[in-house]
């Protein structure tokens, strides 16, 4: 196990936290938002991330390696870690990459729910079901998943009480797609 030396806070020790941080952090956000494409399928973007995640990640250990007893570049490759983690999540929650199934159970107002949703350009299956109480309806929408809280919003204005669940959608063939703008 190597001794650590705690060198003093010059500039160049400073600049080399931050490079090896910020590195690490744009390596780790670039792993998360590549692993979150890859699950939907996108080959050829996930690849092409890949080789940037790699590029930056070797980028970044180079200084740890060639220093391994210097606590502020090993500190900065942890936060770095941490930081990208977060960075990552966050920038793929904002794109709303993909597609959400979103469900519907309503007690007594399904079909206006779904009549509101077609409305504004979506498509909607109703089934009936049976919920514990009794007969209830099931509104069936595929959004884009930057839709769902709008969608989520509807759902709510007509029925209140209904149930609402979404999932991730994978793969889409057919049907009725609102058209707003290519997704990315």
């Amino acid at each position: 196990m190597p001794s650590f030396e705690i060198p003093a806070l010059t500039a160049q020790v400073m600049w080399a936290f931050l490079l090896v941080f910020i590195l690490r952090m744009v390596n780790v956000t670039l792993s998360t938002i590549r692993v979150l494409i890859m699950m939907r399928g996108k080959k050829v973007l996930s690849a092409s991330i890949g080789f940037f995640e790699v590029l930056v990640y070797v980028l970044a250990l180079g200084p740890v390696i060639n220093n391994l007893s210097n606590i502020w570049n090993l500190m900065g490759y942890c936060l770095g870690f941490a930081v990208g983690t977060l960075a990552g999540m966050g920038l793929e929650e904002w794109m709303a990459l993909g597609y959400a199934s979103v469900r519907i159970v309503s007690k007594e107002k399904g079909y206006a729910v779904a009549q509101a949703i077609r409305e504004v350009g979506h498509g909607a299956t109703v089934e009936v079901g049976h919920g514990r109480d009794g007969a209830v309806d099931v509104v069936i929408a595929t959004v884009r998943r930057k839709e769902v809280g709008s969608l989520c919003a509807l759902a709510d204005q007509i029925d209140p009480s209904a149930f609402v669940t979404v999932e991730e959608t994978r793969t889409i063939r057919r049907g009725t797609m609102r058209i707003a703008r290519p997704e990315r």
